[in-house]
């Protein structure tokens, strides 16, 4: 963890954000995968760690603004557990450690909160995500499940974002150190894959080269040979062949549950073939164009829209699409190869924050994601500000349903030469994604260099 008056100047901030009212932070427990002993993986809600610290399951806290009280409910650990887990510090220890000096048992924690409201106080929670927070809001608050998103506190929402958005120096070596190990990982599977290997071998590369430093992962690891299918979490054993390409899209959680977040894809042969090349290097050169244009300042939107129109220029190149590449990007067009957005922020979450809604972390207060295909996933699009981390993470696919919906509705016929598509539709998806933070000055990666362009990348999976 970070140093005491890390935490204690943290929650100083929010409590005059707040002003007032009383703060609810749920931390999460053990949950069973099909019986109560036999658990996920544990992992602390990333609010409870941010303010807190405390990375064990079984607790809560309350930040008590009226009354200048910061408190963590949770009880001690009995001989019947500790002979399961061993002896680990008491609450008491652990609150200490983050300058927190009140500590009650957890079964005060309810009462406290009906006292709070007994006397009138607001009660401001963020939203839930998960089913157990679900139910243990309704005993607490009494509101329905589906009522809770829309009754979650705003103001505490915006108060934390404005916190968490911008990372601090020390983050910022947490999260390079997470990135250093994610790149590992993607080299680990550059130089793992070859014909006859499969994507569940890779995966098992891919993992171990984290679980040797004692880390998770950030998200559950994509490996696959079609990568025109943009999250699939499938991993086959049948083996790979000479002329498909693997798209691993990984990183791994450090110790203190920072995230890195990267994608590259490679050929599963010695060399990409030269159709395969051609479009790396048209997204090589999209990654490039955002790359090449952060700055504090710029929406993130605008950067968006300048990746798409390069994609769209390599695809009037290869003659599948035709007329102005910036009009084709504005009416959506081009979202036919590249239907996701550039980026998300990230750092204690992968994508960061985005319990808290996706909007109110990556837009600006008022605007709305657009209703266009491809458009509206965007999760980023806000200008850019000192402390922001991010993905940058443009990709080139061929969708063959997508191709076959739009062709028979017609769409886009101005833009789109729907008669050379057919050629393409094995081709699959190629992306690649790198981590940035901006600062005055400019934007800079995080970690150490990742293999990104056809001859990097082939020559680490020939070595």
């Amino acid at each position: 963890m970070f140093s005491k008056e890390t935490y204690i100047a943290r929650r100083k901030a929010l409590k005059e954000r707040m002003g007032s009212g009383l703060l609810l932070f749920l931390g999460n427990n053990f949950t069973g995968m099909n019986y109560a002993d036999n658990a996920y993986h544990f992992r602390q809600d990333s609010t409870f760690l941010y303010y807190f610290a405390s990375d064990y399951e079984g607790l809560a806290a309350v930040i008590d603004v009226d009354n200048d009280k910061e408190i963590i409910f949770g009880d001690e650990l009995t001989i019947d557990s500790i002979v399961w887990t061993g002896v680990q510090p008491t609450i008491k220890e652990k609150s200490e450690r983050v300058g927190i000096e009140e500590t009650r048992p957890f079964a005060e924690f309810a009462s406290y909160i009906n006292n709070a409201q007994a006397k009138g106080q607001e009660i401001h929670f963020l939203p839930p995500y998960r089913g157990e927070h679900q139910v243990w809001l309704q005993e607490l608050l009494g509101i329905n499940p589906a009522e809770q998103e829309a009754k979650a506190s705003l103001k505490f929402i915006k108060a934390v974002i404005a916190q968490r958005n911008y990372k601090s120096e020390e983050e910022i070596a947490q999260i390079e150190e997470a990135v250093n190990v994610s790149v590992d990982m993607h080299c680990a599977a550059m130089r793992a894959v070859r014909p006859g290997t499969t994507e569940a071998e890779i995966v098992a590369v891919v993992q171990a080269e984290a679980q040797k430093h004692n880390f998770g992962l950030s998200f559950p690891i994509i490996a696959t040979i079609n990568g025109q299918t943009l999250h699939n979490h499938a991993y086959g054993t049948a083996p790979l062949k000479e002329g498909q390409m693997l798209l691993l899209d990984s990183g791994c959680e450090n110790a203190m549950h920072y995230a890195g977040d990267l994608t590259t894809t490679m050929p599963v042969g010695t060399h990409f073939t030269e159709q395969q090349r051609t479009v790396c290097n048209i997204l090589r050169r999209a990654h490039l164009t955002a790359v090449n244009n952060l700055r504090p300042g710029i929406e993130y939107r605008e950067v968006h829209k300048l990746v798409l129109t390069e994609i769209a220029k390599g695809m009037i190149d290869l003659g599948l699409m035709k007329g102005d590449p910036v009009e084709a990007t504005v009416q959506g067009a081009t979202c036919m190869f590249m239907p996701h957005g550039l980026g998300h922020m990230m750092g204690l979450d992968v994508h960061d924050m985005e319990n808290l809604g996706e909007v109110n972390v990556g837009y600006e207060d008022g605007r709305t994601k657009s209703p266009l295909f491809g458009w509206k996933s965007l999760r980023l699009a806000k200008a850019l500000e000192p402390g922001f981390v991010f993905t940058v993470e443009p990709g080139i696919y061929f969708i063959p349903d997508l191709i076959d919906k739009w062709r028979a509705e017609k769409q886009f016929t101005d833009f789109i030469c729907y008669d050379k598509l057919d050629a393409w539709k094995n081709f699959g998806g190629m992306r690649g994604e790198e981590d940035y933070l901006v600062f005055e000055g400019g934007a800079r990666r995080l970690g150490k260099y990742k293999p990104m362009s056809p001859e990097e990348i082939e020559e680490v999976r020939n070595s």
